[in-house]
């Protein structure tokens, strides 16, 4: 997610940190414009007074409505960790948002609940969870080169490597390379970098133009505008 004033991260347990790649909360405050982009990564969401979602993984931004006075508290599976973890193949989740309950009950919690007891809730129902270990360790390598190179390197076909991203990951090797690609530009633009055409480069861009499409393809905005609404805040 995009980073704002009221929302922070939280490292998993080790033992989870294979699976979970951070807890999160947000508190919603008067003004707050919340763009979440695609990061390739899919989120069990609990809201206060509402209770759990399941959100699949996004293939481009869209707007949260972000009501004065809301609490939210997540945890964000990694990329190629989510099938797996919630149990659905995450490609008949893409772009979506879904009750809990129609998902995996142990993750519906209680909108009620006490603030306070819901990480370690969430984090319980996330425990035992088995991603799929191919996808988890070809997911971070996916623009490394040639998708049948990485499929020789685990033994199957590209077919079955192709197979197994869509459910583990929520779409194929080549949308995530993007999606990560977009997302080193992001963490880059977060740690103060300046210039687009060196942002292009060190983020793995072929040139400015490229990041530009990519930028209004996946974000809605172009290079400038993603910089200017991520260091407003």
């Amino acid at each position: 997610m995009d980073r704002a004033p009221a929302y922070r991260e939280f490292a998993p347990p080790p033992p989870l940190a294979p699976v979970i790649e951070c807890l999160w909360t947000r508190t919603c405050t008067p003004g707050d414009e919340v763009r979440i982009m695609p990061d390739g990564a899919s989120d069990i969401i609990w809201r206060r007074g509402r209770g759990t979602i399941v959100a699949g993984p996004d293939t481009s931004a869209r707007a949260y409505p972000c009501v004065d006075g809301d609490l939210l508290i997540g945890i964000r599976f990694r990329p190629g960790a989510g099938g797996g973890a919630i149990g659905v193949p995450l490609d008949e989740l893409r772009d979506l948002q879904v009750d809990a309950r129609a998902i995996d009950r142990s993750f519906d919690l209680d909108g009620d609940l006490p603030p306070a007891t819901v990480p370690v809730r969430l984090l319980r129902a996330a425990s035992g969870r088995r991603p799929d270990p191919i996808v988890i360790a070809a997911a971070p390598r996916v623009a490394d080169g040639p998708l049948a190179a990485l499929a020789r390197e685990f033994s199957i076909s590209e077919r079955q490597l192709r197979r197994r991203f869509h459910a583990a990951v929520g779409y194929g090797p080549g949308t995530l390379a993007r999606v990560l690609r977009f997302r080193r530009f992001l963490s880059l633009v977060d740690r103060g970098r300046d210039g687009l055409a060196g942002l292009a480069f060190e983020a793995g861009y072929a040139d400015q133009a490229h990041l530009t499409r990519e930028s209004r393809r996946l974000a809605g905005l172009s290079p400038l505008g993603v910089i200017r609404e991520r260091r407003a805040g």
